[in-house]
């Protein structure tokens, strides 16, 4: 019998019981990406079950009743977030219609693709002032966190049960996706050395985003000890960096042409 309340991680969940994985599913079309094993790595280490329930349009009792016959039990006082009604940032007090741009990203989504290669262009060709508005059916969660680490503002407008806006601000002092410190080029060739022969190598140039995250994610966690990851990639990679760090780990990057980047993933 495992206790959960509405922080327990999904991660958890389908590691103590993996047959939890349809119960959750059948909760909301929306977790249907969760059968994808490598969108399921990334995504479900990172929600918990109060995050889910936003992005699901179900509740945390839901999870409580599904999950129940599966051998879960409620914990007697579950952390519940509560729904605060909190003012805007000064930013959305100040914006003008012409510092918006707005980006509808459902039509791409229920096309059966993911969003993230066009949000990432849109948030590195913003102006100093601009404004992201990104139109959604849900909360976009993992993307809010992403963004906050590199510190942009955002605003999340609840309009409807199937519509959410999401603003996101940039300011001059922000840091930009593109502009995350890369170490480009530095000690490549001694990193080389040092992990000669004890290298592991993944190529994720044929892959579609968000895979190729994914992908090097899955391959950190089965990165035997003293071995660095040489990865193959189409271009630096702005959204992994920040996880790089918060998984502690350090990296190099050699561009080599355009379309042709080298990355070197190790522990310090």
């Amino acid at each position: 019998m495992m206790t959960i309340n509405a922080n327990t991680k999904i991660a958890a969940i389908l590691k103590q019981r993996p047959e939890a994985l349809e119960a959750i599913i059948s909760l909301s079309p929306k977790f249907n990406k969760l059968r994808n094993p490598l969108l399921r790595k990334l995504m479900a280490s990172r929600t918990s079950i109060s995050m889910a329930s936003k992005v699901g349009g179900c509740t945390v009792d839901d999870f409580f009743e599904k999950l129940g016959p599966l051998g879960f039990e409620a914990g007697l006082s579950p952390i519940v977030e509560e729904e605060k009604s909190e003012p805007a940032p000064p930013f959305m007090q100040t914006i003008s219609e012409k510092s918006v741009v707005e980006l509808d990203v459902r039509p791409i989504i229920e096309s059966g693709k993911d969003p993230l290669n066009i949000i990432t262009k849109r948030i590195k060709e913003l102006k100093n002032g601009e404004v992201l508005k990104l139109v959604n059916s849900f909360e976009p969660v993992p993307l809010i966190q992403i963004l906050s680490k590199q510190g942009f503002d955002y605003y999340v407008e609840p309009v409807n049960e199937n519509l959410v806006n999401t603003y996101f601000h940039k300011t001059h002092d922000h840091k930009t996706p593109g502009t995350i410190k890369n170490h480009t080029g530095e000690g490549w060739q001694e990193i080389m050395i040092k992990f000669e022969n004890h290298l592991a190598t993944v190529d994720v140039r044929h892959l579609e985003m968000p895979l190729p995250m994914i992908t090097i994610l899955d391959a950190l966690d089965k990165l035997p000890a003293g071995y660095a990851l040489f990865v193959y990639h189409k271009r630096i990679p702005v959204f992994l960096l920040p996880e790089l760090a918060e998984r502690k780990f350090d990296h190099r990057i050699k561009e080599i042409s355009d379309g042709e980047v080298h990355l070197l993933i190790f522990r310090p």
